[in-house]
């Protein structure tokens, strides 16, 4: 497994010193998420102050913009950055995209994210081979690609180092099959999000991924598990991940995750709370055998590092992930050296 870092919400001036830190650490890649700030701009940053560092997106929030938009800004960062940035996008959820961006919640998530995807690496076809641009779908008409507007191919070196993708590799995130799937089908990768339980991956995602994959007839091995988790070494980050569990479990979208285990009850229970603003009350209804479902806990970072890997890739059974990221954001100077012990004993 390899081990990626979350950029923390900080200004942009900040980003070159945490992405030449991450490097020199030793860290795989470097995702940034889509909450105070916009997620695309700290890579031009990230791809100037490092060599070696991946980078992606982890995640921007696909329905809140074209795919025509999406293809421009990715297709630039892999420029800049030689072929090393990752695409992640994300549907969000409907109050976000009608509340928070002013969009329409479509028809069918995973229909217009198809054809976001679609769209997407029919403009990187077009501008790396030249090859006409028609695209008509349900969502999208996409035919107009007059020189002026044709930003041209990448290097030969830099477009193969993202192959076997059919242009830049994508990601996309989800909690429930329907996304697992299209991942199958389509995309490099899947963005697990870090509300999951090694159960619900074994039993629910794993096979959604690979039925999706059948579906193009190629190897759900294709797909990289990219898996954000819970992870705790102190009773501090025990009580914070409890609080954010407690956050994602009133969701109703992501309830079947709690439906697995039989938690329905404790999930409705906290979606009442959530409506009424009472977020300090919420935390206690995640009870300790719950929290062990999805936290990680260990006293040094060496016994962490066993015990995700007896998580997520044990000796028997199913990999759960490919790409660690810790739920914690990566911040210089802060425990160096147990990111860095992490590091040397994960592999």
């Amino acid at each position: 497994m390899q081990l990626d870092a979350a950029l923390p919400i900080v200004p942009l001036a900040k980003v070159p010193a945490i992405a030449a830190a991450a490097e020199s650490l030793g860290f795989a890649a470097l995702w940034s998420q889509e909450t105070q700030h916009d997620p695309f701009l700290p890579h031009a940053l990230i791809a100037e102050h490092t060599t070696r560092l991946q980078m992606g997106t982890g995640i921007a929030v696909s329905f809140a913009r074209s795919p025509a938009t999406l293809a421009y800004t990715a297709w630039d960062l892999a420029a800049q950055s030689n072929g090393r940035f990752l695409l992640g996008l994300g549907t969000q959820v409907k109050a976000h995209i009608e509340r928070r961006f002013g969009l329409p919640w479509p028809a069918s998530v995973t229909g217009q994210l198809r054809e976001q995807i679609q769209v997407m690496r029919a403009l990187w076809d077009t501008w790396q081979t030249g090859a006409p641009l028609n695209f008509r779908g349900d969502y999208y008409k996409i035919t107009l690609m007059s020189p002026f507007f044709n930003p041209g191919p990448l290097p030969p070196v830099v477009y193969e180092r993202m192959q076997p993708a059919a242009g830049l590799p994508i990601y996309i995130a989800g909690v429930n099959t329907g996304l697992a799937r299209l991942a199958g089908e389509l995309c490099e990768g899947f963005h697990v999000h870090p509300f999951h339980t090694p159960r619900y991956l074994r039993t629910v995602i794993l096979p959604a991924i690979a039925s999706g994959a059948e579906k193009s007839g190629r190897p759900a091995s294709r797909v990289t598990l990219a898996t954000s988790v819970f992870a705790a070494t102190n009773p501090t980050e025990r009580e914070f991940c409890r609080q954010q569990i407690s956050f994602y479990a009133s969701t109703p979208s992501y309830r079947p995750v709690l439906d697995l285990h039989g938690w329905t009850e404790v999930g409705e229970r906290l979606s009442a709370l959530a409506a009424r603003g009472q977020w300090a009350d919420m935390p206690a209804l995640i009870s300790d055998e719950m929290l062990s479902e999805f936290l990680t806990e260990a006293a040094t970072p060496t016994e962490l590092a066993a015990a995700l890997r007896e998580r997520y890739a044990p000796a028997s059974g199913p990999t759960l992930a490919h790409r660690l990221t810790l739920y914690l954001p990566f911040q210089p100077g802060e425990r160096d050296a147990w990111w860095a012990d992490l590091l040397r004993a994960l592999p």
